[in-house]
């Protein structure tokens, strides 16, 4: 993209001649007589760099400065200045302004300057592209779901969020226990700070200590040097123990002491650490009654319950599969060169009918396989892993549940009748919850009609 460049000097020869010795292929020219010219331009065109004399006629450069600093994104401003006023410039620089010239002005010594200042002003702005990416794609965005559990769990992360509060995520394996809290931190004030995820599960008992609170140099055979561990390092953001059942019981112990007062010790060392960490944990295992067994600590269980979020597993949110598949589809088109690839609608159907006992992580797994396989942009039947090829299309998979309500009473019919008139069957087979399966027989049924069993 090419750096737009104004220059501002009452001078004609002058602002012609510096116009000339910085003009490019890569850069566009503007000139401006004076500040009431160059503040016309600045309205109707953007603007990256501003390079004006501090004494114009009418307007000063010190004014236009002020007003430049008022626009969105506000452009770079460097000023030219006679020797006798170089206070004036520092006084500029004060102001906002990135940096000044002496006049007369050294054509070479503006080069370095314009085109350091560019090269700065394009880091920020990747920069700032690449922190929106981060977000687009580890924030909510990430997570991809259109249904009722779904959106259940978009709010109660917004509300969350903001807050300072422990949060409990549960879920099985592969739910995207670690997108939701990743959701957490960017949506939380702590965003722009670190975000350090541990998995405990992987691991061992003997090392897990030193990884989450450091170790002292000779604190163990090995240890040659201080280490500082993930809560020091998450100081000011968020920290995210991943399968936390697997902590053993005697950190546990130093685990609670950090979240209720907020310091440790590093292994080996006698000094409290005090740190400011917002911790986020996750676990696929029911924790209350691991505590009730006395295998994980039951005022931990407390401190880490404070807010929980339940992750359904993709068995229970079907109507999501194919925007999901849609999604990784892209993704993986993308990563190996295959962009607008779609599946057939009997795929997809076998597709909706597998439990998907890995859920999401699964499901992507398998529509990489078949994007990086695939001889044909589109993906059918025989594309599908060998153990989904033979799966007989569940009841709606024909109609995704996304479309359930238009579907309406057909849809239901035929589910009820594979599943023999059992209702919990037929909720399952519909991907959707036993409540909503009443709820839409009602609504099918037509009003004042009351169903059976609500």
């Amino acid at each position: 993209m090419n750096a737009v460049i104004l220059i501002v000097d009452d001078e004609k020869n002058t602002r012609e001649g510096l116009g000339e010795a910085l003009r490019s292929p890569e850069r566009k020219i503007l000139l401006a007589e004076d500040g009431s010219a160059a503040e016309e331009i600045l309205k109707n065109e953007p603007v990256d760099l501003v390079l004006s004399d501090l004494k114009l006629p009418g307007m000063d450069g010190l004014e236009l400065l002020r007003r430049t600093q008022m626009l969105s994104p506000a452009p770079l401003f460097i000023v030219m200045t006679a020797y006798g006023t170089v206070e004036t410039a520092v006084r500029a620089m004060k102001q906002g302004a990135y940096d000044y010239l002496t006049k007369p002005v050294n054509l070479d010594q503006m080069e370095l300057l314009v085109a350091r200042a560019l090269k700065g002003k394009n880091l920020e702005a990747e920069n700032t592209y690449l922190r929106e990416q981060l977000t687009k794609n580890f924030g909510m965005e990430a997570m991809a779901g259109k249904s009722e559990a779904m959106e259940k769990v978009f709010e109660l992360i917004r509300q969350i969020a903001p807050s300072r509060s422990t949060v409990l995520i549960t879920g099985e394996s592969g739910t995207g226990k670690e997108l939701a809290a990743r959701a957490i931190h960017l949506g939380s004030p702590r965003r722009t700070a670190p975000f350090i995820a541990v998995h405990c599960a992987s691991l061992a008992p003997t090392l897990l200590e030193s990884e989450l609170f450091g170790h002292e140099k000779g604190a163990f055979t090995g240890a040659g040097a201080m280490k500082k561990g993930r809560f020091e390092l998450a100081d000011g953001g968020t920290i995210f123990l991943d399968e936390v059942s697997e902590i053993p019981l005697e950190i546990q112990v130093k685990l609670l002491r950090a979240l209720e007062n907020h310091e440790f010790e590093r292994v080996g060392g006698t000094r409290p650490i005090r740190v400011d960490i917002r911790l986020l944990a996750a676990t696929n295992a029911d924790l209350l009654p691991l505590a009730e067994k006395g295998k994980f600590r039951e005022d931990l269980f407390y401190r880490l319950n404070v807010v929980r979020i339940d992750l359904p597993p993709l068995r229970a949110r079907r109507e999501d599969i194919p925007l999901l598949v849609r999604r990784f589809l892209d993704e993986f088109g993308r990563e190996n060169r295959k962009e607008g690839m779609t599946i057939a609608p009997e795929a997809l159907r076998k597709l909706l009918s597998h439990d998907w006992p890995g859920n999401v992580r699964e499901l992507k797994n398998c529509v990489e396989s078949m994007v990086v396989l695939a001889r044909t942009p589109e993906l059918g039947v025989d594309d599908l892993p060998p153990a989904l090829r033979g799966l007989a299309p569940a009841a709606g998979a024909s109609a995704p549940p996304l479309n359930l309500k238009a579907a309406g009473k057909d849809l239901l019919d035929k589910a009820l009748q594979q599943a023999g008139g059992n209702k919990t069957e037929a909720a399952r087979l519909l991907g959707i919850s036993r409540r909503t399966l009443y709820r839409k027989i009602g609504e099918s049924a037509g009003p004042g009609t009351r169903t059976k069993g609500i």
